[in-house]
């Protein structure tokens, strides 16, 4: 397990650094400025758009419920698992470029949103769907398939709830738990015995089940109630969040502005050279895109189920995601962790970071956390589902591809129990293998968005 962690680990570091960081963050610029700043100057626009009733076309659900299951999968656990690690890893200033990757992001999940709609597919049941694969038949051509096919492969294994599943165990043995009462539970030995496992791991084993009997439940049900679910879900636990953060930063008031000047100071300090300042972006830029997913092709896979048939405004919602995951989200982490947190710890953490922090500035905030944290991480899992069983459907179809979810389901006790390190490299591996195939999809067709944009606005305005 060592070696492979090692090797996934390594590849993920090429792949996740400089390409990664250019594409993402050169091409988000580039589609930022192309558009005229769209994701600023249209943000108004897309406020509205919320109130707006959506078409009564085909599809499977609306552009809003697409919008709270896109955001039940960003607001996940790499909302405060996800940040810690930014900030165990680059300190303070990986925020400021997480920030930087939110604004830029919203552009991007505007043109992923356009795309999917323009170019919506059908499976081989003639249900219309969504996704970067049809966009690249459709949009670039059959000649193009070959990428369609590798973006589909890379979204099998990289929807999987690798850091999810993980991290979530890790919290529940943390938080509920102490090695010695592990070790003298009765059952764990009982089990741990019967599979040659020790008892931390038949602990793991146990609660990957029982996370794997309540996903099923909710994603056997199919989009509709996997949007439905994300629909109460996300307001509730984005709310319970904000109002935890909130007291957090009222009882340390006097240590904000000390945090926002470290945030700032960090993203653009040379003292350690100008290696280290790249090295910070980089890691705020790769975990931002494990938080937002914008260039990743999840957002076109949730945005194309939506019955909304005019391009632009599918745009205009879908880009609303970034602004509260990386934009909202993932600040109250920041300041929390940085106020009350210590990002001074060896090795990868994530969780126990977080956890640590809101235990010292709330009585009981450990449990709390564990509330919010169960819910981001089971919401993310349900909208994943959705985006694996897509991918699967495009490559072996329907009938072949609903086998998925078991896969889906199964996976998530595996998951639970192999290190931290192995899980975060194989997830950004094959984001990273998602965001090449999706991000070179939309630099190529962004012209059609500039296009349709242009052309919504204006008869809008007249």
């Amino acid at each position: 397990m060592e070696q492979f962690t090692r090797f996934i680990t390594s590849v993920a570091d090429v792949l996740g650094g400089y390409p990664l960081f250019i594409l993402l963050i050169g091409g988000g610029l580039y589609l930022f400025i192309a558009s005229g700043a769209v994701s600023l100057r249209r943000l108004p626009a897309a406020v509205r758009e919320l109130r707006r009733k959506g078409d009564d076309s085909q599809g499977q659900i609306s552009s809003v419920q697409a919008l709270a299951s896109t955001i039940g999968a960003t607001v996940g656990l790499g909302s405060i698992a996800g940040v810690a690690i930014a900030l165990v890893l680059g300190g303070p200033g990986a925020i400021f470029w997480m920030w930087v990757s939110a604004v830029v992001g919203m552009c991007t999940k505007y043109h992923e949103g356009v795309l999917t709609t323009m170019f919506k597919g059908t499976d081989d049941r003639g249900i219309p769907q969504g996704g970067t694969m049809h966009i690249i038949e459709r949009g670039l051509g059959p000649r193009w398939k070959p990428l369609a096919v590798f973006f589909a492969v890379a979204g099998l294994f990289g929807t999987l709830c690798i850091i999810n599943a993980n991290q979530l165990t890790e919290a529940f043995m943390s938080t509920f738990s102490t090695p010695a009462s592990i070790e003298a539970n009765g059952l764990l030995s009982t089990v741990g015995g019967a599979l040659g496992l020790p008892n931390a791991q038949a602990y793991k084993l146990l609660f990957g089940s029982a996370v794997c009997a309540i996903v099923a439940v909710v994603i056997y049900g199919g989009i509709g109630r996997i949007a439905r679910v994300a629909s109460i879900l996300v307001p509730f636990m984005v709310g319970l969040y904000f109002v935890m953060v909130l007291y957090i930063i009222v009882a340390n008031i006097h240590g904000v502005p000390a945090v926002v000047g470290r945030i700032f100071s960090e993203a653009f300090n040379l003292r350690a050279g100008f290696g280290a300042f790249v090295g910070i972006a980089i890691v705020g830029a790769r975990r931002a895109a494990l938080v937002n997913d914008a260039g990743i092709g999840t957002a076109t896979l949730m945005h194309g189920a939506s019955r909304n048939q005019t391009p632009v405004r599918e745009g205009l919602i879908a880009m609303l995601g970034p602004s509260i995951d990386s934009g909202l989200v993932c600040t109250l982490t920041a300041v929390a962790i940085l106020l009350c947190g210590d990002i001074d710890v060896e090795g990868v953490q994530g969780l126990q970071v977080a956890v640590g922090a809101f235990s010292r500035a709330i009585p009981g905030g450990q449990y709390l956390l564990m509330l919010v944290v169960a819910c981001f991480a089971l919401s993310s899992m349900f909208s994943y589902s959705f985006y694996g069983t897509t991918c699967a459907r495009y490559l072996f179809g329907t009938r072949v591809g609903g086998w998925y979810r078991l896969v889906f389901i199964l996976s998530m006790v595996v998951f639970a129990m192999i290190p931290l390190e192995a899980a975060v490299g194989v997830c950004d591996l094959f984001y990273a293998l998602m965001a090449f195939a999706t991000m070179t999809t939309v630099l190529l067709l962004s012209g059609h968005v500039r296009r349709a944009t242009r052309e919504y606005f204006s008869k809008n305005k007249k």
